[in-house]
């Protein structure tokens, strides 16, 4: 049977206003008992007491009952307001943080496999996670990043043209790493006794430990009603795996709590040059200790400073908060990813161990100055929650977003060409009151690239001008033309031109490469096609 989905949409203003009360109060008879236990666990945690959860517990008892219902359901995604066009006379500068997730991809994979109306899937859309979920050819170079990009015909709007960059961090980069930290944070609330939720997660944690090496250890947290201990700083497999496998799923879910312990059992174990890492899988859905996407931002952020970085992986349906997963991996110096099927939890904690679990970079940062001689208007396709002040740029107290070793960041513009404008702002390279010598020479525009070290709090800047020499991987172009009229239609973007789900097929098709990934993604197409 097609479940039928109560998305609730939540814009972060919303959200701060709502703290203290439990995300699922729409369905739940308790909610106004669930806010007043919720109020007082934050108020003894501050105060450094002691709470109990006795009564909660009953109550989450009879949430397990309710979210078992098949028809139910609460999934939570943030608000996203598209991009729109912008002037270069008015703001030449596009300013926003690095972010490498690939979580909104596989959510809407697992959607369409599931049968989800169309209409139902656009709050699940994030147009640049779908796009940084697959890779891309990048010729290799000794800096920092590799850079490959493409200026080609936009298709949907053939008077626009489509502006195609990704950029690479070195998998060479001689970052040290005495070994690693990880602490496997593991929801074992009520909510997680399904097959694609606890199980799931068990084994995919199984495959992470496959790969550990000698200087490596893993300790395991579990959260419900209240967080436990079940391993410290072990190397042993058998051990790990039997730890694992004892962890049921029942009661309520104070993550806060869990993520406390989760910290503070790594700093317990930092390794000194190495990856310090906690590893939290969750359906997303709090009902106890700090509940509110504002306070579980804060604390994450207040985590942050241990040094210690968070990947964060979402499973499950039903009741899953996508907004809340993605709102903490962007708060905590981490990484976001929706695994669906073990065969994803195999390409992303094996397959790409090294990008999605070792930071060679962090606090990235993107600014791309266009030059009005070559471009009138501009629209960065996704990135909508990763927007920074140009001024954000240049202050290193500004967070940006962590890349694991050989990770991509694809960014995508669509450009309205056009000849010079006078009026501009001072301070920039292509214009001041009047366009400066550097207008006149062929640059598209300069992106800046600003990042630290792992474990540095000073940062350093690249640059990197664009010529507009057109269309340099062929594939790869028509592969993300696809993704992103796909994204368009499905999100009915007021921008979506002449695009189609047909169209997007075409295009992503001609662009497969021989590829098992981008094959999967045209069979989804076809299966929307056919619904649609």
């Amino acid at each position: 049977m097609k479940k039928k989905i109560m998305a609730v949409l939540l814009a972060g203003a919303l959200m701060a206003a709502s703290a203290g009360c439990s995300k699922s109060d729409s369905k739940r008879g308790d909610n106004n008992m669930e806010a007043h236990n919720g109020a007082i666990a934050e108020v003894t945690d501050a105060i450094g007491g002691d709470y109990y959860y006795e009564a909660t517990e009953a109550q989450a008892a009879r949430e397990s009952e309710l979210d078992s219902e098949e028809d139910f359901n609460t999934e939570e995604y943030n608000f996203i307001k598209e991009n729109s066009f912008v002037k270069v006379a008015d703001a030449p500068l596009s300013t926003f943080a690095a972010d490498v997730d690939t979580g909104s991809y596989c959510n809407l994979r697992r959607m369409i496999r599931d049968g989800w109306s169309l209409e139902n899937v656009s709050s699940a859309i994030r147009t640049e996670e779908m796009i940084n979920y697959f890779d891309y050819k990048v010729d290799s170079a000794e800096d920092v990043f590799s850079v490959q990009y493409s200026v080609g015909e936009c298709p949907w709007n053939q008077e626009h043209k489509l502006l195609v960059m990704t950029m690479q961090a070195n998998s060479e980069m001689n970052i040290p790493n005495e070994g690693n930290n990880f602490v496997f944070l593991i929801d074992s609330s009520g909510s997680m006794d399904t097959s694609d939720k606890l199980p799931l997660v068990k084994e995919s944690f199984k495959l992470l430990a496959q790969n550990l090496g000698p200087n490596d250890r893993v300790s395991i947290v579990t959260y419900s009603g209240s967080s436990q201990t079940l391993l410290e700083g072990s190397n042993d497999y058998d051990k790990i795996c039997k730890k694992l496998d004892k962890i049921s799923a029942s009661g309520g879910t104070n993550g806060s709590g869990g993520i406390e312990a989760a910290y503070r059992c790594a700093e317990e174990n930092f390794v000194e040059g190495g990856n310090n890492r906690v590893i939290i899988a969750s359906d997303g859905d709090m009902n106890l200790g700090i509940t509110s996407q504002g306070g579980l931002v804060d604390l994450i952020t207040e985590k942050k400073e241990s040094g210690v970085f968070l990947t964060v992986l979402g499973f499950g349906s039903g009741n899953y908060s996508d907004a809340n997963m993605e709102s903490i991996a962007d708060a905590g110096n981490g990484n976001y990813f929706y695994i669906d099927c073990i065969d994803e939890a195999e390409r992303v904690l094996c397959e790409k161990m090294m990008q999605t679990t070792v930071t060679v970079a962090k606090d990235v940062k993107f600014q791309v100055e266009f030059n009005p001689a070559e471009v009138a208007e501009y629209r960065q396709i996704g990135y909508e929650n990763r927007q920074m002040s140009a001024s954000d740029f240049n202050d290193d107290t500004k967070d940006g977003g962590e890349i694991g070793a050989g990770a991509q960041v694809t960014v995508c513009y669509e450009i309205i060409p056009a000849g010079a404008e006078t009026d501009g702002e001072g301070g920039l390279k292509y214009q001041d009151q009047t366009l400066s010598e550097q207008a006149g020479s062929g640059e598209l525009c300069t992106v800046s690239v600003r990042y630290k070290a792992p474990t540095s709090d000073e940062s350093s800047k690249i640059e990197y001008p664009l010529v507009d020499n057109g269309v340099s991987k062929r594939e790869d172009f028509n592969f993300v033309c696809g993704i992103i009229e796909a994204s368009m239609v499905l999100r009915d973007s007021e921008y979506k031109g002449t695009a189609t789900i047909d169209s997007a097929y075409q295009l992503a098709k001609s662009g497969t490469d021989n590829n098992k990934y981008r094959e999967e993604f045209c069979e989804l197409l076809n299966k929307i096609g056919a619904d649609y």
